[in-house]
């Protein structure tokens, strides 16, 4: 008997492998620009990340959407059909039970009344950003723009906005690049647990409402819409108890999407960059949507947004982020490693995705006064860019569309800094080695890819940060923590060092007047003013 099942196993695995295969043969996709850049790897890897991305290292990242109108943290729309769960609990008191209030109904009632986009881009930008991202889907499968394809959109519902549109004309009038974060293609796998039901309690049994259709909408509020184009649930759901079901791998038990998913997320991607024309897309994927499943629809989208940003030169001004991707693959696409750091110095530029607290917004954070402080973004920043990254920072938004108070005040702090020290971060490239002191001996393994986004062992002020300027004349040192004794010691610039075997002129405090130094074979010793009234790192500028 088990050994029959075993064949079984085996031959339902290879059906699924072979279903998906033949889905790859299937696709029909719009045509896409043309260009110098075709939809294969070979192609994309003649990609040159843009100047201005690499000059602009800090952006800030409102991931907002109807999953915010609970204010209960990120995966809520998932959260809330998983039996016991925190999410599903505050569900049921909140909302009611997801056989009848399911995330659909979480949609009808999210207003973002005090969405600002202007207002809120101004401050971003006065404090420091020079990229604004905004959350155009995520996995809950709800379009926060115009879409022609999702009816399920925040024009149609909801706020009854086109929240892309105002994010992308406040970045314009603001100066800012523009990105757009796209989050979408999971929502097949992600949302399988709206298929469920309680297992226990009065209504054990009763459906949760994920496999609701258009018919059973009459005389509803959602009269005339159909639930799959929000729930895509019209297949069987895969196994759930682990991750295999987010990389489409089947012999983990993930179900394949069909052609005609796949299509209409194609769609939906391609009207969004052509219709608001953003600089920056992340793609929330191992490596391209759908890796795993095909790369048609990844190098398809890739081609085409290279191809409608070439400048004069014919070289393309638009960046694509992609998650886990091998050293090929980051010569196509602009590597992203999310809540997490570089081991070192990589070879082509790179960005750091993280979030002052929850990716959406988690009013228990703001309760415990548990988000990032600014003293620990600033040194991640000034870490990120001496191993040649950017940072691109969430600050979480609540329902309505704005910051609250004790984020503001983190922002007001990380701007106060870039103004002072922003001459050792924007514009500049990594120097011969990124740092040294105590901090860089120490790998702390992330949540997902590289090094821990913040550490968990404190910086001293032997912990130093090292960028140049892009015409390689000045040296920046950044100072992660203050010294008590006033005097700062850089070894890597000691007398005789490969770093800098020749003369050093002058070593003056970005922000502030030149320093007196001495230089030996211990290091170069710096003697800090005596009225110097930092609060959380400072950078020296170090020039021949």
């Amino acid at each position: 008997m088990m050994l029959n099942q075993t064949k079984l196993s085996v031959l339902a695995l290879g059906c699924s492998l072979a279903t998906a295969l033949a889905q790859t043969n299937s696709l029909h996709l719009p045509p896409i620009a043309e260009g110098p850049f075709k939809p294969d790897w070979n192609s994309l890897t003649n990609y040159q990340v843009p100047e201005w991305f690499r000059d602009a290292k800090f952006g800030i990242w409102a991931h907002w959407g109807p999953q915010c109108q609970p204010e209960h943290g990120d995966w809520y729309a998932r959260g809330m059909y998983q039996e016991g769960g925190w999410q599903y609990n505050l569900h049921l008191t909140e909302y009611g039970h997801p056989s009848t209030n399911g995330f659909k109904d979480v949609i009808r009632v999210w207003k973002a009344e005090r969405f600002d986009p202007d207002t809120l881009v101004k401050f971003y930008k006065n404090n420091g950003a020079r990229i604004f991202m905004a959350l155009a889907n995520h996995h809950d499968n709800f379009d926060n723009f115009n879409s022609r394809y999702q009816p399920w959109n925040s024009v149609a519902l909801g706020p009854q906005k086109d929240l892309i549109g105002g994010w992308a004309k406040a970045a314009r009038k603001n100066g800012l690049r523009f990105g757009v974060s796209v989050h979408a293609s999971h929502a097949w796998t992600w949302y399988e647990v709206a298929q469920g039901a309680d297992t226990n309690g009065p209504l054990a049994g009763v459906p949760y409402d994920g496999k609701l259709t258009q018919a059973d909408g009459k005389g509803q509020w959602w009269d005339g819409l159909d639930p799959q184009d929000l729930y895509a649930q019209n297949h069987a759901p895969g196994d759930q108890s682990g991750w295999g079901w987010w990389d489409w791998d089947p012999a983990k038990g993930a179900t394949v999407p069909d052609a005609a998913y796949m299509e209409k997320f194609f769609k939906r991607t391609q009207q969004l960059w052509d219709d608001y024309h953003p600089d920056q897309i992340y793609f929330d994927d191992t490596v391209l949507p759908f890796h795993g499943v095909t790369d048609e629809i990844g190098l398809n989208l890739a081609a085409h947004f290279y191809n409608t940003r070439l400048d004069k030169n014919g070289r393309t001004e638009a960046v694509v982020n992609g998650k886990w991707l091998n050293d090929m693959q980051r010569l196509a696409l602009v590597y992203d490693i999310e809540r997490g750091k570089a081991q070192g110095i990589l070879p082509q530029p790179w960005q750091t995705d993280t979030c002052l607290g929850s990716w959406h917004y988690d009013r228990g954070i703001y309760e415990r006064r548990d988000y990032k402080s600014a003293a620990s973004v600033v040194r991640m920043l000034a870490d990120i860019v001496s191993k040649n990254g950017n940072l691109m920072l969430s600050v979480p938004l609540r329902r309505d569309g704005q910051p609250d108070e004790l984020e503001i005040e983190i922002v007001k702090q990380i701007g106060a800094w870039l103004r002072v020290n922003g001459e050792a971060i924007y514009a500049t490239r990594p120097w011969k080695i990124y740092g040294e002191g105590p901090s860089t001996q120490v790998a702390e393994k992330g949540q997902f890819d590289g090094q821990k986004d913040v550490s968990d062992r404190p910086f001293t002020a032997e912990d130093i940060r090292f960028t140049q300027s892009k015409d390689g004349k000045t040296l920046y040192a950044i100072v992660l923590e203050l010294p008590k004794d006033g005097k700062v010691t850089v070894k890597s610039l000691a007398a005789g060092s490969d770093q800098w075997p020749g003369k050093i002129g002058s070593v003056r405090l970005v922000g502030g007047g030149k320093l007196n130094f001495t230089r030996d074979a211990n290091g170069l010793h710096v003697t800090l003013p005596e009225k110097f009234d930092g609060k959380i790192a400072f950078a020296l500028k170090v020039r021949p």
